[in-house]
């Protein structure tokens, strides 16, 4: 079913929503469209639209706070197996072609004061980081039912960007100068950028990628968060918040908990995917926090490899009469794994709609639209 955007707030702001929300983030892993189309998989499953997902239409604000004005990506070499570029920070990125969708960088641009400036201009405000096209674009689309969606580049994000985990990491302690400028940049692009696209445009969501976590935890402490990223999304999410934004959301696979009540003190609202296999349990954090975050995700796709009963334990817990009262969108804490049979996906959806009371999967109604965003 497809929601507008009215409907998706009323349900990420524990609002007066009409129904639950159950969704796929993010879709297959890669090879997994192999395994099922060996299964007898039709068309409609492999691109999930047999599924009838729910989402809401997504379009951007129109505005770059990320990196702009870099080089394009550069083909280095080329193999069956494997791609190196060099992309618009000048690093050189390889990707696994049979195992990921996501190149990692063999090096890093930024060491020092120096060697930052020099990139620095990627990060700067330009008034030709405003699209107004795709601004208006925006506006229409969203008089039409779609959710405006502004995304920020991550703090610690773009610090392991530029300086790769170890350096960015030991930085708060040896080069705390250096990270402060980085971050102080990025804050004053968006704002600047954000500033000038909501004075013609209500911005629904602000986004923020930041992969800043693991099985074993964060990468940084709840200090880190408070001293450094803290200033930065507060100052955004003011802006924002004052014209009409209504959520906050943060994109990070890992054990974010024992950060989340920095973050949520820093303007968040909202996280996914919220995953189990690190701890993340969205029953245990929803007693905790309440209406103060939204999340989506959630559920364990690991159990879809075990069968059902793994599979009913999972959803009869995950999808409890608590977290039925808004503030969720249910769906599986990241990509569909390999090794899930088909038989098995199925019988998760059609449970997982049983549960939630929504009707039986028909032919007649099909959708599905990536909900990570």
């Amino acid at each position: 079913m497809k929601f507008t955007r009215e409907e998706y707030l009323e349900l990420m702001t524990f609002g007066a929503a009409g129904r639950p929300m159950f969704v796929e983030l993010f879709g297959l892993m890669v090879g997994l469209e192999q395994e099922w189309l060996a299964q007898g998989a039709s068309a409609e499953e492999i691109s999930l639209v047999a599924f009838d997902w729910d989402y809401v239409p997504v379009v951007q604000c129109g505005g770059t706070t990320g990196v702009f004005g870099g080089m394009d990506a550069v083909t280095l070499e080329e193999t069956p197996q494997y791609l190196i570029q060099q992309d618009a920070l000048g690093r050189r990125t390889k990707l696994y072609k049979d195992v990921a969708t996501i190149s990692l960088p063999l090096d890093f641009p930024v060491r020092d004061m120096e060697s930052w400036l020099e990139k620095k201009r990627l990060f700067s405000f330009h008034t030709d980081r405003i699209d107004r096209t795709a601004v208006q674009k925006a506006r229409a689309e969203q008089a039409r039912g779609a959710l405006v969606v502004a995304s920020i580049p991550g703090a610690f994000d773009t610090l392991r960007d530029l300086m790769g985990d170890e350096r960015a990491c030991t930085g708060f302690y040896e080069q705390p100068e250096l990270l402060r400028d980085i971050i102080e940049t990025v804050q004053d692009t968006s704002l600047r950028v954000l500033e000038r696209i909501t004075d013609e445009l209500v911005i629904d969501q602000l986004s923020v990628h930041e992969d800043l976590a693991g099985k074993s935890g964060p990468l940084i402490g709840p200090r880190q968060v408070s001293e450094f990223v803290r200033p930065y999304f507060r100052a955004v999410w003011d802006l924002v918040s004052s014209r009409g934004t209504k959520i906050f959301d943060m994109d990070s696979d890992g054990d974010v908990a024992p950060i989340l009540e920095a973050l949520l003190e820093s303007g968040l609202n909202s996280v996914h995917p919220m995953e189990p296999a690190a701890g993340m349990d969205v029953v245990e954090l929803r007693e905790k926090y309440g209406v103060r975050l939204a999340m989506r995700g959630g559920l364990d796709k690991h159990v879809l490899r075990e069968g059902r009963e793994a599979i009913r334990k999972e959803l009869e817990y995950k999808m409890q009469p608590l977290m039925r009262e808004g503030g969720i969108a249910f769906g599986l804490d990241h990509r569909i794994p390999n090794g899930t049979p088909l038989e098995n996906y199925r019988y998760y959806v059609d449970l997982g709609r049983e549960i939630l009371g929504l009707p039986p999967r028909s032919e007649r109604r099909t959708g599905w639209q990536r909900m990570s965003f």
